[in-house]
């Protein structure tokens, strides 16, 4: 009996994981068409994140425009990536567009530079932001505006920008960097964390009406991540933190987490949490058991207080 139960389940099981392996393959093919030649503009290319993103979506073929403050840092990024090594993959060399996203007025003179690189834009990938320390009895308004401009207002106003030109085509992909603090609050991060939440709202209203047109909308949600957000955070009187915190010196690498963003880009995911255990398992705590996660929240604001006073 045994011996005929092993021998009808074991082709199901080679089975099952021949058409996995087939589906997921499939998966992979589908991901590198779908990214190939297609347009993709990243913000806040010239550091961090936005910089992996434009290494990795380079090699996947895609028709990059760069952009960012930094016009030298651009040309420098232009330059690293042409020159680097052929790959079986068609390359192009990408396009750069200079100009600050906290700034309203240059908005519009951006987008119509940008759609002068290719006439369209497949691909919108929202990456560019700024980080908050501070308490919020100390923190002027003027330091919650500034952040909220460019981590909300920025890519609010860019994408809204370059949704007709997606609309007239019934063809594009939205993408927005948020952040694990756009579903969960954390003491001493109040602008940060606020400018998340409001990007998580936006883009999620803007999922559900774009889907008349067939535009997709995915919101991107890493903990924390090596680079050098912390030291170029904002303070609550507005100076530079200039501090790696040990989260962020812990966390992971911006080019694992870039490669995790093009897959999620090239699978056309909705919501995608790129984070370690606790900060995830929090987010449900948030939900299940509030009380609790409150009291966690006061314990470490009174843990964090009592180190900054020592």
């Amino acid at each position: 009996m045994d011996f005929i139960t092993s021998t009808a389940i074991l082709p199901l099981l080679f089975g099952c994981v021949g058409i996995f392996s087939l589906f997921k393959l499939l998966q992979r093919i589908r991901m590198r068409a779908y990214l190939r030649n297609a347009v993709v503009v990243i913000t806040g290319a010239t550091s961090g994140l936005g910089r992996e993103c434009a290494r990795v979506f380079y090699t996947a073929g895609a028709k990059l425009v760069l952009c960012g403050r930094n016009r030298k840092a651009l040309e420098e990024l232009t330059k690293e990536l042409t020159a680097s090594p052929a790959t079986k993959v068609q390359t192009h060399k990408p396009y750069m567009v200079t100009f600050d996203l906290a700034d309203p007025g240059a908005i519009i003179a951006a987008t119509a530079e940008i759609l002068q690189c290719f006439g369209y834009v497949d691909v919108l990938i929202n990456n560019a932001g700024i980080s908050y320390r501070g308490a919020i009895v100390d923190t002027t308004t003027d330091v919650d505006k500034k952040v909220m401009e460019t981590n909300y207002f920025g890519p609010v106003a860019l994408t809204k920008a370059l949704l007709p030109s997606m609309i007239k085509r019934r063809q594009g992909h939205i993408v927005v960097i948020s952040s694990i603090q756009g579903k969960i609050s954390i003491p001493f991060r109040s602008a940060y964390a606020a400018s998340k939440h409001a990007t998580q709202a936006f883009f999620d209203c803007l999922r559900a009406e774009m889907e008349q047109y067939e535009i997709e909308v995915t919101v991107i949600s890493p903990g924390y991540i090596h680079t050098n957000l912390s030291l170029n955070a904002v303070t609550a009187d507005g100076s530079t933190y200039g501090v790696m915190d040990k989260t962020t010196a812990q966390g992971r690498s911006p080019v694992e987490v870039a490669r995790d963003v093009l897959a999620a880009v090239g699978k056309k995911k909705k919501d995608v949490i790129l984070a370690d255990l606790l900060p995830s398992l929090a987010i449900y705590l948030r939900t299940l058991a509030p009380g609790l996660f409150f009291s966690l929240m006061a314990s470490r604001a009174r843990k964090e207080r009592k180190s900054k006073n020592c």
